[in-house]
């Protein structure tokens, strides 16, 4: 069981909603989303002009996914431990970079009252060997905190460093192993670092 402390004094002031993104972070995420658009744009626009070619090529690789999450936080100084699930999905315009959302939702084994969530997006670069694809990415987005008894549910800016690898079980199905160490800014006694594992399946879409 989380220990409250005298930060939680302040987040009940929220009553148990989440807190109006900033102007700050809804700028940042809307120029990483609309420059995201315009590139994977341009890049289906010279695919498009490349159609008269018996060699055209389509625009990008998409893998839609799923799996299961353990994770390791902490508030307060004391670990909690969690489990959930996992989406994600990437976007490959290049022969080794392309685009990644995820989204994860973990909730504590220990207090069911307390759970994780996030939303990320942002760009990742990759080396296929074989049937063997590993991978690094760099993701930002906002991530959700509901602490003990929901005394209080707050959204943060988040960014995310991680990595992992893709195993081209068919052509169509992909499994997954991926780790991501999360950065929470501005959460109360400190910075919050999740350290996330995810195992997942993908669907491969292909021609």
């Amino acid at each position: 069981m989380i220990q409250r402390s005298p930060a939680i004094a302040v987040l009940s002031q929220s009553q148990n909603r989440e807190i109006p993104r900033g102007p700050s972070f809804r700028r940042g995420f809307c120029t990483l989303a609309l420059v995201t658009f315009v590139t994977l744009a341009a890049s289906f626009g010279t695919s498009a002009s490349a159609q008269s070619k018996p060699t055209a090529t389509r625009a990008g690789d998409l893998q839609i996914g799923a799996g299961f999450v353990f994770a390791r936080s902490a508030y307060n100084f004391t670990p909690i431990h969690l489990i959930g699930a996992a989406g994600y999905a990437t976007f490959d315009i290049r022969n080794h970079w392309g685009a990644e959302f995820d989204f994860h939702h973990t909730r504590s084994s220990a207090d069911s009252t307390v759970y994780e969530r996030t939303y990320e997006i942002g760009p990742r670069i990759f080396l296929p060997r074989g049937r063997f694809i590993p991978y690094a990415k760099v993701l930002v987005g906002r991530g959700v905190y509901n602490f003990s008894n929901n005394v209080a549910n707050v959204a943060y800016n988040i960014y995310t460093f991680g990595g992992g690898a893709d195993f081209q079980v068919t052509r169509s199905i992909n499994v997954r192993a991926d780790y991501e160490y999360q950065n929470w800014a501005g959460f109360p006694l400190g910075t919050l670092h999740p350290s996330v594992a995810t195992i997942g399946v993908a669907y491969h879409f292909h021609e």
